[in-house]
């Protein structure tokens, strides 16, 4: 099909960039980048251009904690508590399986970061924050489903504390280098290098301007790691190969948490879980300070959508669920 309609934002003179990728089983079927990964210096986009993943990061921190539970090291339904003794005693009956499903009813640590604030907060500062701040839950673990980066960014030192190494080491380690994932890092400025490095804008009136961190941009486990499309190749490979989890595991991954009532929720681990168009679907955004992205899974039909790109309010939801129906077989419109 024709790109151009739909990819024309990226593509008019000036303007921040995208890169696509669509596969069936391991098959590329399209592989495509557009516009440009660095306005200022007109550095175009390219497939080796590294974006960052903003919540798209949730799969990797998911991954390893299940690759933790795999190894016998970690139980999903340990008390949270266990491992991070600074979080208040109201917080005792949290598992962290309540974290890996945004159940936990934890408060937002954003909610205690003020806009004014220059300083980065890490995923250590954001224990501190709800420890100290929080006075209570927004609901008692289990019983509602409420988004949560918090509960993300403490499975980050979790596995540190587990596995008794740096975040990004053990995903470097568990993950990315296993899978030849080269250019994919938990990024921590000072520490490493991006290669091939995509900046973030905002268009505003048509004109891009570098709106590329925030104050909360170094939290690795809630958001902060870049990949390229080829990276990301690799990695939805493997997860159709199930090379790094077995089976019974990544059912838990991709079943929905049911709450204590009975209600199932749409999330799993690190997954959203729902059907589009009568196709089951596995899907999750990604959206932080100049930089939005989507990835679609069809399991079922063996297709996966991933759009990665470089602009705040790009809605890349928007095109790939415009581009699905023409790979999905038996496409029912709505």
């Amino acid at each position: 099909m024709r790109l151009d309609s739909l990819f024309a934002p990226f593509t008019r003179p000036g303007m921040p960039g995208a890169t696509l990728l669509v596969m069936r089983h391991d098959s590329v079927l399209v592989r495509e980048a557009f516009g440009l990964a660095d306005v200022d210096a007109n550095t175009p986009a390219t497939l080796a251009t590294n974006y960052r993943l903003a919540s798209l990061s949730k799969q990797f921190t998911a991954t390893a904690i299940v690759l933790l539970v795999q190894d016998g090291a970690l139980s999903f339904d340990a008390p949270a508590r266990s491992i991070l003794p600074e979080l208040p005693t109201y917080a005792r009956r949290i598992t962290i399986r309540h974290l890996l499903t945004h159940t936990s009813g934890l408060w937002d640590y954003e909610a205690f970061v003020p806009d004014s604030q220059t300083r980065q907060v890490t995923d250590g500062d954001a224990l501190e924050l709800v420890s100290t701040k929080a006075e209570s839950l927004y609901f008692a673990p289990g019983t509602e489903w409420r988004y949560s980066n918090t509960g993300y960014a403490l499975l980050a030192l979790i596995v540190e504390r587990v596995s008794k190494s740096p975040f990004p080491d053990f995903l470097t380690k568990r993950i990315f280098a296993p899978l030849g994932m080269t250019n994919t890092v938990a990024h921590v400025e000072h520490r490493d290098t991006i290669p091939n490095r995509a900046y973030g804008h905002t268009v505003k009136d048509g004109v891009a301007s570098r709106t590329d961190q925030s104050n909360t941009s170094a939290v690795l486990g809630d958001g902060g790691i870049y990949s390229s499309i080829d990276d990301q190749l690799r990695w939805h490979t493997a997860l159709s190969a199930k090379t790094l989890v077995r089976d019974s595991l990544w059912k838990e991954t991709t079943t929905p948490y049911v709450l204590n009532n009975g209600t199932p929720t749409e999330y799993g681990l690190g997954w959203y879980i729902d059907e589009f168009a009568g196709h089951s679907r596995m899907r999750h955004h990604g959206e932080s300070r100049g930089f939005t992205n989507f990835v679609a899974r069809f399991p079922d039909d063996g297709l996966t959508i991933i759009l990665l790109t470089n602009r705040t309010d790009s809605a890349p939801w928007t095109i790939v669920d415009a581009l699905a129906p023409h790979y999905l077989p038996h496409y029912l419109p709505h």
